[in-house]
C-alpha cells in the first residue's frame, strides 16, 4: 500500500511539471520563430525589391526654442525612417552657420540641439529653415524674438511663489468656505456636490482639450492622440479600482480623490504657464494672476462639499490643499526647466482620466447622499449647482485665455 501511495504522489507532481514545461515551450517557441524571422529579414531585406529611388521619408519637430544673447537654440526631434543629417540652416531665408550637439546624423526618436549665432532682433519675428541633405526642409517661425528667462534660485523662487498663488492659496480660500457650509439641507448638500461636478466636468472638457492640441504639436512617433486617449483611460481604470477596492468612496477619501484629480489637472496648468515662462512669451501680468485665483477658487469649495458632514482635524484641510493646489509649483518648474509638447500632453490626460473618475465618484455620493437615486441628479438643486459650477469655471477661465 505504501509504495502504491508514493508512486500515485509522484503522478500527481509529474502532472503539473509537466504542463509547466509544456506552457514554457509554447512561450519559447512562438518567440523564437519571431527572432528567426527578424534576422531574415535583416539578412536577406526583401524590401529593397521595393526601392523605386525616392528619398526616405523624413520629420522633425521642434520641441524647445531658447534666444539669449548668444544668438537662438532650437531643440529638435528626427522622426524620419532613417537616421536624418542637417546639411544647412536658414534664418530669415539666409543661409546661416550652426553648431549640432550631438554632431551627426539624428536617429528616429532622438534629438539634438542647433546652436545659431544669430543676432535676432527684440521684438521682430524670426523664421527658421532646417534643410537636411536629401533636400528636405522643416521650418519654425518664432513670432515675437524675446529673450529666454535665465534659471536661478530667484527665477525658480518668484516661479514657486507664482504656482502658490495660482493653485495653493485659490483651493485654501475656497476650503475657508467650509464653516459657512455645514449645516445645509439635503438641497444645500445636494447644490454642492453638483457644483462640485459642474466645476470638474469644465476641468474635464478644458484639460482633453488642451491635451490634444499639445499632442498635436509632439512628433509624430509619439502618435499623440492615442497616448492622449489611453493615458486618460489607463489613468481613470487605475484610479477607480484604488479607489472601490473598500467600497465606494465618502467623506475624506473621496475629498482626496477630488484633490488628486485638481492636483493633476494643475500640474498640467503649471507645465503650460512654466512652459510661457520659458518661451519668453508669458504675459503673466497681476490681472492674469488674478484671474487664475478665480478660477481655482470654486475648487476649494468642491473639496470640502464631502466633508461637511464630517468634522475633519483641521491638517487634513492643509494636506488636501496642498494635494491639490501644490502640483501647480511642481509643473511650473518642469515647464519652464524642461518643456516638451508629449509630456505635457501626457501630464494633461492622466489629469483629465483621474478628474473622470472623480466625477464618477461625486455624482455616485450625491445619489446615496440624497437617497432618492437617480432621480436626485434631476432635482431643481442638483441641476442649478451643475449649471452654476460649468457657467463659473467658463466664466473665469476667459481671464486666463491669453
Amino acid at each position: 500500500m505504501n509504495e502504491v501511495s508514493r508512486i500515485t504522489a509522484a503522478d500527481q507532481t509529474a502532472g503539473p511539471a509537466r504542463k509547466s514545461r509544456a506552457a514554457l515551450l509554447w512561450l519559447i517557441l512562438p518567440m523564437a520563430a519571431l527572432g528567426l524571422a527578424i534576422v531574415w529579414l535583416v539578412v536577406t531585406n526583401p524590401l529593397q525589391r521595393f526601392g523605386n529611388g525616392a528619398p526616405p521619408v523624413e520629420t522633425l519637430t521642434f520641441e524647445r526654442t531658447i534666444l539669449s544673447d548668444d544668438g537662438i537654440r532650437v531643440l529638435v526631434r528626427a522622426g524620419g525612417s532613417e537616421p536624418m543629417t542637417i546639411a544647412q540652416v536658414q534664418v530669415d531665408d539666409a543661409y546661416w552657420q550652426f553648431t549640432q550637439d550631438p554632431p551627426g546624423p539624428i536617429s528616429r526618436g532622438s534629438t539634438a540641439w542647433i546652436h545659431l549665432p544669430f543676432p535676432w532682433v527684440l521684438g521682430e519675428a524670426h523664421a527658421i529653415n532646417i534643410v537636411t541633405n536629401t533636400g528636405a526642409t522643416f521650418e519654425h517661425e518664432i513670432a515675437v524674438a524675446v529673450p529666454t528667462p535665465a534659471h536661478n534660485a530667484t527665477s525658480l523662487l518668484s516661479q514657486a511663489l507664482l504656482g502658490v498663488f495660482v493653485g495653493f492659496v485659490p483651493v485654501t480660500i475656497g476650503m475657508m468656505f467650509y464653516p459657512a457650509l455645514r449645516g445645509v439641507g439635503r438641497d444645500g448638500m445636494d447644490f454642492l456636490l453638483a457644483l462640485t461636478v459642474g466645476l470638474l466636468a469644465f476641468l474635464l472638457v478644458d484639460a482633453t482639450a488642451e491635451a490634444f492640441e499639445l499632442a498635436g504639436e509632439a512628433a509624430a512617433i509619439f502618435q499623440g492622440q492615442a497616448m492622449v486617449w489611453l493615458a486618460a483611460a489607463a489613468s481613470f481604470l487605475l484610479l477607480m479600482a484604488v479607489g472601490r477596492r473598500q467600497g465606494a468612496p465618502s467623506g475624506v477619501a473621496l475629498a482626496t480623490f477630488i484633490a488628486l484629480g485638481i492636483g493633476l489637472h494643475n500640474l498640467g496648468e503649471g507645465l503650460a504657464i512654466g512652459a510661457a515662462f520659458a518661451a519668453g512669451a508669458a504675459g503673466l501680468g497681476s490681472f492674469l494672476v488674478l484671474g487664475f485665483m478665480a478660477h481655482n477658487i470654486t475648487e476649494g469649495i468642491g473639496i470640502s462639499a464631502p466633508l461637511l458632514k464630517k468634522r475633519p482635524a483641521l491638517w487634513i484641510f492643509a494636506a488636501l490643499a496642498l494635494l491639490a493646489g501644490g502640483p501647480a509649483v511642481v509643473g511650473l518648474w518642469i515647464g519652464s526647466l524642461a518643456y516638451a509638447p508629449q509630456w505635457s500632453a501626457l501630464a494633461l490626460a492622466v489629469g483629465a482620466g483621474a478628474i473622470l473618475q472623480v466625477i464618477v465618484e461625486v455624482a455616485a455620493y450625491l445619489m446615496r447622499s440624497d437617497g432618492r437615486g437617480t432621480t436626485a441628479l434631476l432635482a431643481p438643486a442638483t441641476i442649478a449647482g451643475l449649471t452654476t459650477g460649468v457657467a463659473f469655471m467658463y466664466g473665469t477661465a476667459m481671464l486666463v485665455k491669453v
